[in-house]
């Protein structure tokens, strides 16, 4: 791998793990292949040895149309340690999305000049849905995913590979990929640590679909600020924990992480007419306990009125706001 290759798979892992909300400390020196990283966010850590290719067509008239592969260059055998995960990973950057492969099973000196294999299809699907299980035979299976679903695949590593082991539970996961809309209640899963897994993905990939219709829909600017940075977050507005909850654009706003909090804590509330108010008994109360350091600045930076989508159907549905307000003690 030439240096300039190697820098820019790293970028788009150390990308693909800060955008979904994560930090990254280096191992070692980032010189060398594999990368050693521990991955961190709040009381949340896991330490992972990366190695990675680029993912090219298999080539020559033998192999089939659709085969993609890794060539894997400069090792001849994987390191596993048991104090960290080791992922072997491709990266397509015609649609942006990576494979992962089973290094379970391929432990031991590697052959002569080895790659692994991916269908297109498989990397396509990911592209569109965020996600795809690609069957590879003998048990073993390629998970083709978007970076948005790099930290999922990390936590849920050994679980996912481990689909392979069953073509049952393996078609209810890709029906997931297709559908991850479905209810828990109808995923027929025995094995408990693979139904655990399916049920985390569908919940990823909802949460990764609501979150990209909503800060697309609100051009990734806060809603409340009109700040437009990395730090926009995708909001409920009816909380997701609530039976009236949905994952429609039009229960999501968009909001930067202050807002974001602010708006949970119910420190600011949005009306029906979409205007920002303030829950002035909070304000007193943060006043009294002289915790109001920055209110003045927070306050001029509030809009009057919320940014709204331009399409109609995208915007907070009122009937959602009065239900939020409800639930969050506003009159």
């Amino acid at each position: 791998m030439t240096r300039h290759n190697k820098y820019d798979l790293l970028d788009q892992i150390v990308k693909a793990i800060t955008d979904s909300g994560w930090n990254v400390s280096y191992i070692g020196n980032t010189d060398e292949h594999p990368f050693r990283i521990q991955i961190y966010r709040e009381n949340e850590s896991q330490r992972v040895c990366i190695y990675i290719w680029h993912i090219t067509h298999g080539g020559g008239k033998a192999r089939p149309q659709n085969e993609y592969r890794i060539q894997i260059t400069g090792a001849d055998h994987f390191e596993i340690n048991k104090d960290e995960k080791t992922l072997v990973l491709g990266w397509w950057q015609e649609a942006e999305v990576f494979a992962g492969f089973d290094v379970r099973k391929h432990l031991g000196k590697l052959g002569f000049s080895p790659s692994f294999q991916i269908r297109e299809d498989a990397l396509r699907q990911a592209y569109i849905n965020g996600f795809c299980p690609s069957d590879k035979g003998n048990n073993e299976i390629a998970i083709a995913f978007r970076p948005d679903f790099f930290v999922e695949y990390v936590q849920n590593l050994e679980a996912l590979h481990n689909f392979g082991q069953s073509t049952e539970d393996l078609a209810v996961l890709n029906e997931i990929a297709q559908n991850p809309e479905i209810n828990n209640e109808n995923i027929h899963i025995q094995d408990m640590e693979r139904k655990i897994t399916v049920v985390s993905v569908s919940k990823k990939l909802r949460d990764t679909n609501f979150r990209k219709r909503v800060l697309t829909a609100y051009t990734y600017r806060c809603a409340a600020c009109g700040i437009q940075l990395k730090l926009v977050e995708a909001a409920h507005i009816i909380p997701v924990n609530h039976e009236n909850s949905t994952d429609e654009t039009r229960n999501g706003l968009a909001l930067c992480a202050l807002h974001h909090k602010a708006y949970d804590q119910a420190l600011i509330a949005i009306n029906d007419d979409y205007s920002v108010k303030l829950n002035q008994i909070q304000v007193n109360t943060l006043k009294a306990e002289k915790l109001d350091a920055g209110f003045v600045g927070f306050t001029q930076n509030l809009r009057s009125l919320i940014l709204l989508p331009p399409a109609i159907s995208d915007r907070p549905h009122v009937e959602y706001i009065k239900i939020a307000n409800r639930i969050r003690g506003w009159k």
